[in-house]
């Protein structure tokens, strides 16, 4: 949810400022840091402008927005200028009427989805883009039936936020495999780099494109299929165990209400493949539903059961804080 009034209020007096500007100095925008330090992104108005365009032509329509997701990452950004583009200062309610545009993460849509006044304000939306992480598609099976619009959006803080609408590269981003299935994006999204890290910088920004942490496949229309993060590969004894499909298939069973895994350090096998699970389902009922659709070694060899995941005030899962809680289980 978004950070109190009065600091909405700022950022929103700082970005109609920027927009207005003759010539602005870039806008600093900070990742989630999923997986350690956030990084500092440095955006051009030329960047968030372009974003803005190309978001405005593939859905066909501008207007209001209602800020849901933190001002201060790319997202909450994003509603804000779209907004302000629009001749309208964002919500942080849902108005009345039709037509309006709003940002979500799938943690948020699915806690929505539960509540009939949240989902019957949602299907008077324009669109609802939902990125953020990887999206079960019983989740838009849901909020399409409750007749509300989703776009599956992907992107980064490094390409002034989601470039990709349900697989399709807005127009003027490129999108490109390199030959480990490693995704790249370029256009005239892309960040100017990164805020005092030279290093990192040469290893992420290399001949005019950005290279994810994501690894994906394009079909023969172009359409992108984001496998998940490069790291999300567990090799666990050898054998390559994709960590997305087995958290897909956890979030399937019954007696689940939300699932993530990673794969953690082990002496024994290089890494363990642990799920993290809300629900009431035993660990020898997880891994024996694993096994019904994928091979048996696939099937997470560490159960820990939360009452909640952790989650980054993006709403991403807190890998790092998983990690910790996979570590003090085994302990």
């Amino acid at each position: 949810m978004p950070d109190q009034p009065d600091h909405v209020d700022d950022v929103v007096a700082r970005a109609a400022a920027w927009l207005e500007a003759a010539d602005p100095p870039p806008w600093i925008i900070e990742t989630s840091g999923s997986t350690g330090a956030p990084k500092r992104v440095v955006l051009s108005r030329r960047a968030v402008l372009a974003s803005a365009s190309a978001t405005t032509t593939r859905l066909g329509d501008q207007g209001r927005w209602v800020l849901k997701v933190p001002v201060d990452y790319v997202a909450g950004l994003q509603v804000v200028c779209r907004s302000l583009l629009a001749g309208h200062v964002p919500a942080l309610e849902w108005p009345e009427g039709t037509g309006w545009f709003t940002s979500l993460v799938p943690t948020q849509l699915h806690r929505l989805l539960d509540d009939p006044h949240e989902t019957s304000a949602l299907s008077r939306a324009h669109t609802v883009l939902l990125g953020g992480g990887p999206i079960d598609p019983a989740l838009r099976g849901r909020a399409a039936a409750a007749g509300i619009r989703v776009v599956a959006t992907y992107g980064a803080a490094e390409t002034a936020g989601g470039c990709v609408y349900d697989g399709l590269a807005l127009d003027g981003v490129r999108v490109d495999l390199e030959a480990d299935g490693r995704i790249r994006l370029g256009g005239p999204v892309l960040a100017d780099g990164y805020l005092d890290a030279p290093h990192l910088q040469a290893e992420s920004f290399v001949d005019g494109w950005f290279r994810t942490s994501d690894a994906g496949e394009l079909d023969d229309e172009g359409r992108l299929r984001v496998l998940g993060r490069m790291d999300d590969v567990v090799v666990s004894g050898g054998l390559n165990v994709p960590g997305p499909a087995v958290a897909a298939r956890l979030r399937a069973h019954p007696d689940v209400d939300a699932a993530e895994v990673l794969g953690v350090h082990d002496e024994e096998w290089g890494q363990r493949l642990v799920a993290f699970v809300v629900g009431t389902a035993s660990a020898d009922a997880l891994r024996a539903w694993v096994a019904l659709a994928h091979p048996r070694a696939w099937a997470p060899r560490q159960v820990v059961p939360v009452p909640a995941i952790p989650l980054l005030p993006n709403g991403k899962p807190d890998r790092l804080a998983l990690t910790s809680l996979a570590e003090r289980a085994a302990r």
